[in-house]
Parts: structure tokens; sequence; C-alpha cells
């Protein structure tokens, strides 16, 4: 399987190609997760404006969003006609961590952020990825130097599924100029210096000359700065 996704990807000459050649080789168990950053606007225009519909479109709600990342998750929807079905996190297990935390209680120790990051983005994750077999991201090796060493397609040896990161090797300015020459909704934080859009509490706008992911948890040491998702 990972010999024959090489293959696609390496014969396809754009992302648009490569999306619409991995559904119809893998017609199920692939699916696409978005936080309705610049990059994941990227491939969810590749998927829904190809009407691809073997490709299950998800994001996970952690209840702490901005309004603007609602904003533009409801034009994505309104603009593409799309299905993008959403997870949350085990209500249980929210009420249980800030009734004994307290509401912000991230703020206090790596350890208390890690646990709010499981309870409403890695457990919720873990769901959505149940049967999957090709997981798609938005991953990209610019984005921080954990992510550097990661490959165009990698092995998930605890999810057991392969992970397919099309835009691994694309700058910024590439991300933009796809977004403009489509037409394609973006967060408008991005407008104001925000490059790494999460929670609301755990993000804030970069100062000049920080690093890509300086606004995420910028409380943490540097080293710190991953909440799970990709391991």
């Amino acid at each position: 399987m990972e010999n024959r996704i090489k293959e696609i990807v390496n014969k396809s000459e754009n992302i648009n190609d490569s999306i619409l050649e991995i559904s119809k080789n893998f017609p199920e168990g692939i699916v696409f997760s978005t936080s309705f950053g610049i990059e994941d606007q990227v491939i969810s225009h590749a998927i829904f404006s190809q009407n691809i519909t073997n490709i299950a479109v998800f994001t996970l709600d952690t209840g702490r969003l901005f309004p603007e990342t609602y904003a533009v998750w409801d034009k994505t929807l309104l603009q593409y006609k799309a299905t993008i079905k959403a997870y949350y996190p085990n209500n249980n297990k929210v009420e249980e961590y800030v009734n004994s935390n307290s509401i912000n209680a991230f703020y206090n120790s790596v350890a208390l952020r890690k646990e709010c990051c499981f309870i409403r983005k890695v457990e919720p994750l873990n769901r959505a990825l149940q049967g999957a077999k090709i997981w798609i991201t938005g991953l990209r090796a610019e984005q921080s130097e954990n992510r550097n060493s990661i490959q165009k397609i990698e092995w998930d040896e605890e999810r057991q599924l392969y992970k397919y990161n099309p835009l691994l090797n694309w700058t910024t300015a590439e991300v933009v100029d796809y977004l403009k020459k489509h037409g394609v909704p973006y967060n408008t934080l991005h407008d104001s210096n925000f490059v790494s859009i999460g929670c609301a509490p755990c993000t804030r706008a970069l100062k000049e000359g920080e690093d890509f992911r300086a606004g995420r948890w910028w409380w943490e040491d540097q080293s710190k700065k991953e909440c799970g998702l990709h391991r």
C-alpha cells in the first residue's frame, strides 16, 4: 500500500491531481482532518472542488475556538456545499477537568496543558481516525523544527494507518498563492499575523522575527510545543 501511495504521489503534477488519484485508488478508509488553517483550506479545496465524496472530512471542535475559526468553517460549508463532520470532547471529561483544575488551568503547568489538549483534541481525534487507512494532513516542514524530519508518506504505528502530508514541502507563499488563485475562504486572523491558529486561550499573533509556532502556548518552552495530535 505504501509503495502504491508513493507511486501515485510521484506521478501527480499538483495537489488536486494527487488528492483525486488517491481517492480513486483507495475508495475506502481515507480521512482528512481540518482545523481551517490556510494549509487545510488548500486541501479542502482540492477535495470539495473536485466533488470527491469518498474522503471523509472532519474537524475537532474543542469548545475554545476563535469566532473567526467558526466563521471560515461556515463559509467553507456554504461555498462548497460540503460536509465536514465535527467531533467534540467527552463532556464528562471536560467537566471533570474544569471542576478539578479551573477553566484556564492549562496556563499553570505543561502537564495540565497537555491534559487539556488530550481531552479536547487527542481523544476526539482517535475516535475520528477509527477504521481509517490513510490520514491526509496539512503538515508542512516549515511549520516547526519538530516537523523538519517528517516524510510525505509516513506509517503511524500507534494508529495503524498511513499519513499523507501533501503540502510538506510547500512554502507559506505557495499556500497563500493557491488560496488567492482559487478564491478559497480563509481565517481572517491570518491577516493579523496569526500564523498557527488553535484554541483562543492558547494562541496569539506573532511578533516581528518570531518563529512560526511562537504564537502557540507562548508561555511554554519552545521544545514542548506540540499537543499530541501528530507524534
